[in-house]
């Protein structure tokens, strides 16, 4: 299975998103329309089920006559407390847990966050099923920076220290082959 992954554009709110549903700025869109201009053609599109992911597929899907799939274990890590907050506003009262998290965020959780570890698990099995129902196939996936380094990462065999290190901006589009059990970086 050949695997395009796009994250989600520029969204109206700054800070960490994880799991908060917020909508894309024009810039956001435009991000978005760009990043799939000379890419394709893809024969499944799948989405995560937040807007700022869902809404772009779907006009996507609609544009290319394919049906959208939503895939719930593929959405963004749940920062808990530190959701909607930028880092300059976590560093004034939790500096060190920050620096722990970046500096090694398998090992630390944000406070009433999901573990990085069983967000790789979930993301891994969504993939997983993906590749099991439509190997074979080239698909797109719209989703978020946080499930794109995790991939990344992996294609890339980077320790698992190194998962913040990897730079996904908004409206980046990246290609992986899945065969078999390898993950690889094709662009």
């Amino acid at each position: 299975m050949i695997l395009d992954l796009l994250r989600h554009g520029e969204t109206e709110q700054g800070g960490l998103r994880g799991s908060l549903d917020d909508a894309l700025t024009d810039k956001g869109w435009s991000q978005m329309r760009a990043a799939v201009v000379a890419a394709g053609p893809w024969q499944v599109l799948v989405s995560s089920p937040l807007q700022r992911c869902a809404r772009f597929a779907d006009e996507l899907g609609a544009r290319l006559g394919l049906p959208v799939q939503r895939e719930a274990d593929l959405q963004e890590l749940h920062f808990g407390e530190w959701e909607g907050r930028t880092a300059l506003q976590i560093m004034e009262t939790q500096a060190d847990e920050l620096g722990r998290f970046w500096a090694d965020p398998y090992a630390y959780t944000p406070p009433a966050g999901e573990p990085v570890s069983a967000f790789a698990e979930r993301v891994l099995a969504g993939i997983e099923r993906l590749r099991r129902v439509h190997s074979g196939k080239r698909v797109l996936l719209v989703t978020h920076g946080g499930v794109m380094r995790l991939l990344l990462a992996r294609a890339r065999g980077l320790p698992k220290e190194q998962l913040l290190q990897v730079e996904v901006g908004h409206g980046a589009l990246v290609q992986l082959d899945l065969t078999g059990n390898l993950l690889r970086e094709v662009r």
